[in-house]
């Protein structure tokens, strides 16, 4: 009476027994019919037999996942990003060692039987019988081959795997069909090249070229014959023989693979011997997967790369089609990342900013005129430790950035100033510009709907020493707060809401800027790259491009390279050239003599602006040459840090400007990444403004009042004129800020001030603050 196992039902040896016979059979049977050739495998997630001949079976070529290589614009390599590290290579490229030490190990009859071995499987039917259980297997190179398409095919998903790795009748059966149908169509060699390819070395290597290059850091095809034994052993477990964490077994099991190699006759017993006596001679290679590897500090800018390929429809309908693209590699991409800029960018970063310092600065540089992305980078690494984060200062949140961007301070002002003059307004336009104001209301909005001033919210200017009245060249220099918020009130906001959406200004979240006048004073959070951007096109005469990063894709498949579809900046006019030309000479005043004076390049055409925002918070310097847009940032991501009385690179700050700690890492960036380069030249337009005032003409010397006006009016004798009019003060020996003119002061005491007095007028001024 048959043996039965616990709980009824055949033995353990019984079910091994009865399952390879089902296998026997049913690959037997199947050796007659014929299979569709056509398509891929739709079969890992099956579960049964049942549909299986509707399913097409065509392993030609396995669509195996390999490596991705990143290059920047001269072809030099960033880095390499990968689901599987694999590089698939022809069987002439690997050690004919290698070829025979697997075929030995795995499947000495390889070359003789077909799909299915039947010697093989009687013999292990046999064994297993003898000892109890399943002490062989009978699986040749051809099943194991079949079975790693499945496991390849299912990626990462675990469910998936689990499902191509049943051992189960139906799967056995499905892998024998296929097994079948890879034999009729490839031929040994062919089958031999694939498995060498698709199966798995250990330590995140997967194919010959990979593991070769992770133990011994040299190609697959020069390997030596301990190396080759080594590797072919690993195969069947990675874990248990790896060399890296158990040298002991990985020996062991090498030379179980040495000695079958002498027994199938392939090397001599002495060739053997010898190379059991070699050491394993590991030269490791660390795995460099993925942009936090990537060199030149361009992890960032890596990672962009990749957020931009997974969400642009360019690359695919659906994300699902993008990933799976992304994930089976074999993709070679040129970037538009220019090593020179880079460079720049990383050794101004360094020079000003440490990465253990309370607050981070990002820098982003964009070519005017073709959107391409030239460097961009941050003090805080890529990564997970302290001091590092995965997140991109640089971008917006759909590509890997601050969920809203930081606050731009008076960066912002310029496109105000650009929807005015659109608008009409003259360069020359006048504001009375006061140190402090209520903001004006109400304002009239796109939607019709005015915004109103419902809470009497006030302003006010950086120094109290600002107040106007000013017009648009001064107020730009000196970056007046209350004179770009009149000039919004002036204009309405729906002027400035089509400017910013012309230069495709966003939120950092997507969100379009809410038309309120404190946009004017940069209170909205925006990405550096948005930024740069923007202000890249003023520097192209008023042509916006969308910032590119990707200038070349191509995909390596099936031994098949071919080029794909990459998506292209779009150029469109955001504003005339004479709006653009004015801003550019309006912004070359900033750095000439205004706030960005720290941040001015001395050998060429330069143009920019200041901003800062409450709290000193955040601090920003933007600024182009007509070749060369870039942005600074620097600030706390969290935006928990005043930046009062702190120490940012090593150096101590009362107060951080704009000016005075972005202008200058935008200064060394840009001056780098332009050496050896013609940057051109702006088109100036000149900007003629009204003579000033002519200073207060001298009153007749008699004083005939009491208190007098202090207004400055011509002939007032604006202090202490008087009844005393011969009597005469000394000059002040304190200077008065620009824009004051000085009368004299020999009003006599107690005069009314009326201009009326024999002295001339006393301290009467005209002008205003700067």
């Amino acid at each position: 009476m048959p043996n039965k196992r616990s709980g009824g039902g055949l033995s353990a040896t019984q079910q091994a027994a009865k399952f390879l016979g089902v296998s026997v059979l049913a690959g037997a049977v199947m050796a007659g019919i014929a299979l569709p050739a056509a398509g891929a495998l739709g079969l890992a997630a099956k579960g049964s037999v049942e549909g299986f001949d509707e399913i097409p079976a065509n392993l030609k070529r396995p669509p195996l996942s390999q490596r991705t290589t990143i290059l920047d614009a001269k072809g030099g390599q960033i880095a390499t990003v990968y689901s599987r590290d694999r590089t698939v290579v022809e069987l002439k490229d690997i050690s004919p060692y290698l070829q025979k030490a697997i075929v030995a190990i795995e499947d000495s009859r390889f070359y003789e039987h077909g799909a299915i071995d039947l010697k093989g499987v009687l013999r292990a039917v046999n064994k297993n019988a003898q000892s109890g259980g399943v002490a062989e297997g009978a699986s040749t190179l051809t099943q194991q081959l079949v079975k790693n398409v499945f496991v390849e095919e299912a990626g990462d998903d675990p469910t998936k795997v689990a499902q191509a790795q049943q051992q189960t009748i139906g799967r056995k059966i499905k892998e024998l069909k296929y097994a079948i149908q890879v034999e009729e169509q490839l031929g040994k060699k062919k089958i031999l090249e694939n498995y060498l390819n698709i199966t798995f070395f250990g330590q995140q290597a997967y194919g010959a070229e990979a593991g070769s290059r992770r133990y011994f850091s040299k190609a697959a095809k020069d390997l030596t014959l301990p190396q080759a034994a080594l590797l072919a052993g690993i195969v069947q477990s990675p874990t248990r023989y790896d060399p890296v964490n158990d040298p002991a077994e990985a020996i062991k099991r090498r030379n179980t693979v040495l000695k079958r190699m002498a027994e199938v006759g392939d090397i001599t017993p002495q060739a053997a011997e010898a190379a059991k006596k070699a050491p394993l001679g590991l030269r490791v290679s660390q795995p460099k997967n993925g942009c936090i590897a990537a060199v030149q500090g361009a992890s960032f800018f890596c990672k962009y790369v990749e957020k931009e390929f997974l969400a642009n429809p360019v690359f695919g309908k659906t994300r699902e089609d993008r990933t799976k693209i992304w994930n089976q590699g074999g993709l070679t991409i040129r970037t538009t990342l220019d090593p020179q800029s880079q460079a720049s960018v990383q050794a101004s970063i360094k020079q000003h900013v440490n990465k253990s310092d309370s607050v981070a600065t990002a820098v982003t540089l964009v070519e005017p005129g073709t959107g391409k992305i030239l460097g961009m980078g941050q003090s805080k690494p890529y990564g997970y430790g302290k001091n590092e984060t995965e997140i991109n200062y640089s971008v917006g949140s759909d590509r890997g950035g601050s969920n809203f961007g930081f606050p731009t301070g008076s960066t912002f002002k310029p496109f105000v100033a650009a929807a005015a003059l659109e608008e009409g307004r003259p360069a020359i336009q006048e504001y009375s510009s006061p140190y402090q104001m209520t903001y004006p209301s109400p304002v009239q909005t796109c939607s019709g709907k005015p915004w109103t001033n419902l809470t009497d919210e006030k302003l006010e200017n950086e120094s109290e020493s600002e107040k106007g009245p000013f017009r648009l060249r001064k107020a730009m220099e000196l970056s007046v707060n209350t004179y770009f918020v009149q000039m919004i009130s002036d204009i309405g906001l729906c002027p400035v809401a089509k400017m910013t959406d012309a230069l495709h200004v966003r939120q950092g979240n997507g969100d379009k800027l809410p038309e309120v006048p404190a946009i004017a004073l940069g209170s909205k959070g925006i990405s550096p790259l948005t930024m740069a951007s923007a202000y890249a096109a003023f520097a192209s005469r008023g042509m916006y491009c969308t910032p590119v990063a990707i200038e070349s894709i191509t995909q390596k498949a099936n031994g098949v390279e071919k080029s794909l579809e990459v998506p292209k900046s779009t150029c469109s006019r955001a504003m005339s050239e004479k709006t653009a030309d004015t801003i550019n000479t309006l912004l070359q005043g900033v750095v000439d003599s205004g706030t960005g004076k720290e941040a001015g390049l001395t050998d060429r055409d330069n143009a920019g602006k200041t901003g800062t925002t409450d709290a000193r918070k955040n601090a920003w310097f933007v600024g182009y040459t007509p070749a060369l847009s870039g942005a600074v940032w620097v600030g706390s991501a969290m935006q928990n840090v005043k930046m009062t009385n702190i120490s940012i690179g090593g150096q101590f700050w009362e107060l951080v400007y704009g000016g005075k700690v972005p202008g200058p890492i935008w200064k060394d960036a840009m001056t780098g990444a332009l050496v050896g380069k013609d940057s051109g030249k702006f088109n100036i337009i000149p900007i003629i403004e009204p003579a000033p005032p002519k200073p207060a003409d001298k009153g007749d010397g008699r004083g005939d009042g009491n208190n007098g006006d202090n207004n400055g009016n011509n002939n007032a004798g604006a202090a202490n004129g008087g009844d005393n009019g011969g009597n005469t003060f000394p000059n002040p020996t304190f200077s008065f800020p620009e824009g004051f003119v000085q009368g004299n002061d020999n009003g006599g005491n107690n005069g009314n001030g009326n201009g009326n007095g024999n002295g001339d007028g006393g301290n009467g001024f005209t002008g205003g603050f700067p």
